[in-house]
């Protein structure tokens, strides 16, 4: 500095006491158990509706969290599924499913897709995680949507994700579009 702007800067603290330390104290981290357990609880119990939404959970596909997802409904070309495998099909919509209890994920998938029904959204992203369970068994939610998403009837096909959107713990659905009065596609 010349010696103007360092006089001009001296002048402009003058009185200012230096700091100490340069963290702040934020306190004691503070974690409310009870809190915390009444929030498993929840997580784990059932409201006692019965949903009949047409999933069933009767025949569980078990995939392990690398495993690459791939399905097909019958008739989809194969061009459209490696187009789906690629990336190249944009998705316009997305549901996370992290965390969530399997019944509850269960619920948010099929309102979810529903509502991408409504909207006449040909493709979806779904993220399931891939975290393994604290017992060493293979990821709950991804093995459970691996199994609804071939029973629901709007989804002609999906596959795990490319590594920037999720890879195997995400999938690209493709879904049917029902065609509204007046669209020439």
């Amino acid at each position: 500095m010349q010696d103007d702007d360092f006089s001009l800067f001296q002048s402009a603290v003058r009185g200012v006491k230096p700091l100490a330390h340069d963290r702040a104290d934020v306190g004691k981290p503070r974690t409310n158990k009870n809190q915390i357990a009444t929030r498993r609880a929840n997580a784990t119990l059932s409201n006692g509706e019965t949903r009949i939404d047409g999933l069933s959970d009767q025949f569980v596909i078990d995939v392990s969290a690398e495993d690459e997802l791939y399905w097909a409904r019958d008739g989809v070309q194969e061009g459209q599924m490696r187009k789906l495998k690629a990336g190249q099909i944009s998705f316009e919509g997305s549901l996370d499913l992290h965390g969530l209890s399997v019944e509850k994920a269960r619920e948010l998938l099929w309102d979810f897709l529903a509502e991408a029904g409504k909207f006449e959204i040909r493709c979806v992203r779904v993220t399931h995680g891939k975290a393994a369970r604290v017992d060493g068994k293979r990821p709950m939610i991804k093995s459970h949507v691996n199994t609804w998403l071939r029973q629901h009837p709007q989804v002609l096909g999906f596959t795990s994700c490319l590594p920037r959107h999720g890879g195997t713990g995400a999938l690209y659905v493709m879904l049917k579009r029902n065609m509204l009065e007046g669209r020439d596609e």
